[in-house]
């Protein structure tokens, strides 16, 4: 296995496909497989830029002209933290444990795409998807929305490889390839050898990681972070505004201090766990504190209904559903929660503790002169006869007889 010429099955044919080309070893192996296998006259290797370092920028170059291929770069850093992470925070993203970060990054780069493939007179579109995984699906529902007269190809799915297979492949086409585990880096989270973590006693090593520090390889003292938010969102930590700077900051800062660390089970799209590693600190930090202001900012009903909302907004972002109706309605009831949600705290890190020393909000619902033992701005006496009418129905039980007692 691993031969191409062992598919027996025919492949669908194209004439000019738009690749999203991320420069890893599955997206780069599709742009000689798609003119070998799939007939492709002209191929075009799109790289959407949603966080990518300089360094992974200029190998997607180098590659794609080493194999002779004409390649975009698609600037999305700003859009994904403007438009992406900040719907993210307001809904305290998590699927599972999961910050709902890749799963955002392929349905924006899918767009953006499938929108050069159309405008470029393409006639297919191709990703580096296995058929294992959950990104098929979120990249193919994209394309359909945005393209929906494109064909769909994923040659790695086609032809059943295994990641081993790809790298022996790869190997006899001369295209070079990252040793060791493979990630998937977005700003908001960063993915660690998603699929191939298959070993339950194995511990991450340090060095995979890029902002996270395990507790003994962390600061033995601590640092104090000032965080601001407004509607909802981080403007200010420690001076730095701007989403963006602020989470680039957060992660450097965090992961410093052994925040952000998440191993988990996830179920994935076709129903099989998987181990997933992630480092997300920035993420950490500030839905942490996000949280807890809303449990000041927010009424006793929306701290108990919003979380549902979540939880349907994880779910669909997560099956790629974005651009789905139901979940633009649920951004619409997220933001609309948040204009009260304004607060500045102060916050200690501390070898993976995020240790709240003081919170301030001039639209928080604590009032202390009511509720405190220690006031008297609340007549205790008032709640007499509302506790009697509240008891009518448990007197009302008590006469007629509970069996379960």
């Amino acid at each position: 296995m691993g031969n191409v010429g062992d598919y027996v099955i025919p492949l669908q044919q194209a004439k000019k496909v738009a690749v999203a080309f991320s420069g890893g070893l599955d997206s780069t192996l599709i742009l000689k497989v798609l003119r070998e296998n799939y007939g492709a006259e002209e191929v075009l290797a799109v790289t959407c830029n949603v966080g990518l370092t300089d360094d992974e920028l200029k190998q997607c170059e180098e590659k794609a002209a080493l194999l002779e291929v004409p390649w975009t770069l698609v600037e999305a850093t700003d859009e994904f933290a403007d438009n992406f992470i900040t719907k993210a925070i307001m809904a305290n993203s998590n699927y599972e444990g999961y910050p709902v970060a890749t799963s955002m990054t392929r349905q924006l780069i899918a767009r953006k795409v499938a929108e050069f493939a159309v405008a470029n007179g393409c006639d297919a579109i191709s990703e580096g998807s296995t058929g294992k995984g959950n990104d098929q699906y979120r990249m193919h529902n994209v394309f359909n929305l945005f393209a929906p007269d494109l064909k769909v190809i994923v040659p790695v799915r086609d032809f059943n490889w295994t990641r081993e297979e790809e790298k022996k492949l790869s190997a006899e086409y001369g295209i070079p390839y990252k040793a060791g585990i493979g990630d998937d880096l977005t700003m908001w989270c960063r993915s660690i050898g998603s699929g191939e973590v298959d070993n339950l006693t194995m511990r991450i090593p340090q060095e995979e990681y890029m902002w996270y520090k395990y507790p003994e390889n962390a600061p033995d003292e601590p640092v104090v972070i000032t965080v601001t938010f407004e509607k909802g969102l981080p403007v200010n930590v420690d001076g730095k505004t701007g989403i963006a700077e602020i989470i680039h900051y957060l992660n450097d800062l965090a992961g410093l201090h052994a925040i952000g660390k998440i191993d988990m089970f996830e179920d994935g799209l076709i129903g099989l766990k998987s181990r997933e590693a992630y480092e997300a600190p920035a993420a950490k930090v500030i839905l942490t504190l996000h949280r807890d202001l809303e449990q000041l900012c927010l009424t006793k009903e929306q701290v108990q209904f919003k979380p549902e909302i979540e939880r349907l907004w994880a779910y669909m972002v997560y099956h790629g559903g974005w651009y789905l109706p139901v979940k633009v309605d649920c951004d619409a009831f997220i933001a609309s929660s948040q204009w009260a949600v304004n607060g500045t705290y102060t916050v200690q890190l501390y070898k993976g503790n995020i240790d709240i020393i003081s919170r301030e909000s001039s639209s928080g619902l604590f009032a202390p002169e009511l509720r405190s033992l220690a006031t008297t701005g609340f007549d205790q006496r008032d709640s007499g006869p509302a506790t009697k009418i509240h008891g009518f129905q448990y007197s009302i039980l008590g006469h007629r007889g509970l069996p379960y007692v």
